[in-house]
């Protein structure tokens, strides 16, 4: 389904700063989505700088192709994990980059009219995959995991404190048959919730974290990101700065604790002491923003890799 609508690209000044792009860099966006914060960059490193744009979602890379036509020749898009940056870059012939950016943050135009269920504000089919080409979708986990593990994946993953009453719920309603749609789903929580949420409605839909689990567990985002995180300041040029937004405790501490060990072990110099927030405005402008994190990084030590693209 094609995506429409405008997606507003979180802390893009603070991230542009923090990256501090000069022209003629290379830069690796591993999730490029609609293109906002590729498209700032490439402005940023022109007039020859270059851009390797990876996105996991076919849809989004539609768009950002679209945006990034008005800087021909200068960006390569993949349909890739991000964790595997790597194979991407052997393939491409890059030894290394100048700068790298991460927004964990699902897009906009995913939490739309999508048709894979990312959102219970449309009654979808329950697959919530990026990438729709393999691997198990919302459903399977729903369906198929005992109660034990449902429950573990809504509390691990979603901070979610009526796993357990969930997770029993769910197992209860699906001796009569597969849930297979958003909308069930989401009735289904709700119900298991009962009165105790009802009077925090207004801020959070009580199926809101256990969309989020699901979304998580489906995609593998926690191990992904970690495998990038073990990797990428080896294929960052000395000098070359490294920016991760995130929207997620689990994903942060991944950043925090993995960035203070490259910094101890004197690989890494970090740019951000704590994370930089959005403000007041941005959050009023974009309410998604409000749990977003930008941590980064800068290389230390070393002799320029060669690039080439």
């Amino acid at each position: 389904m094609p995506y429409h609508g405008e997606h507003l690209s979180v802390l893009l000044n603070e991230t542009l700063d923090v990256l501090s792009l000069r022209p003629g860099e290379l830069v690796l966006d591993g999730t490029v989505g609609g293109g906002g914060h590729a498209v700032a960059m490439l402005e940023r490193i022109a007039p020859d700088g270059r851009l390797i744009g990876l996105d996991r979602d076919a849809g989004a890379l539609e768009v950002a192709a679209s945006r990034l036509a008005g800087s021909p020749g200068r960006s390569v898009l993949r349909q890739e994990n991000f964790a595997d940056f790597q194979r991407v870059l052997d393939e491409l012939d890059v030894a290394a980059v100048d700068a790298v950016l991460l927004d964990l943050g699902v897009s906009s135009f995913q939490f739309g009219p999508s048709g894979r269920g990312f959102s219970f504000q449309h009654d979808e089919p329950l697959d919530m995959r990026m990438d729709v080409r393999g691997g198990p979708t919302a459903a399977d986990l729903v369906n198929d995991l005992d109660e034990r593990e449902l429950a573990d994946l809504f509390y691990t993953y979603g901070e979610e404190r009526n796993s357990r009453r969930i997770a029993r719920r769910l197992v209860e309603a699906r001796r009569g048959g597969r849930i297979e749609t958003t909308g069930r789903l989401a009735e289904l929580i709700v119900s298991a919730q009962g009165q105790r949420y009802r009077g925090r409605w207004q801020r959070i839909h009580p199926a809101t974290k256990c969309f989020m689990a699901l979304r998580i567990a489906v995609n593998e985002e926690i191990e992904s990101l970690q495998r990038f995180c073990d990797a990428v300041v080896e294929r960052l040029n000395p000098g070359g700065r490294v920016a991760i937004i995130s929207f997620h405790s689990l994903e942060d501490r991944i950043v925090k604790t993995t960035f203070r060990r490259l910094a101890a072990e004197g690989a890494i110099e970090l740019l951000t002491r704590k994370p930089i927030v959005p403000g007041e405005q941005e959050e009023a402008a974009n309410p998604r923003s409000r749990s977003a994190k930008l941590r980064a990084a800068r290389r230390l030590g070393g002799s320029r890799l060669h690039h080439s693209t």
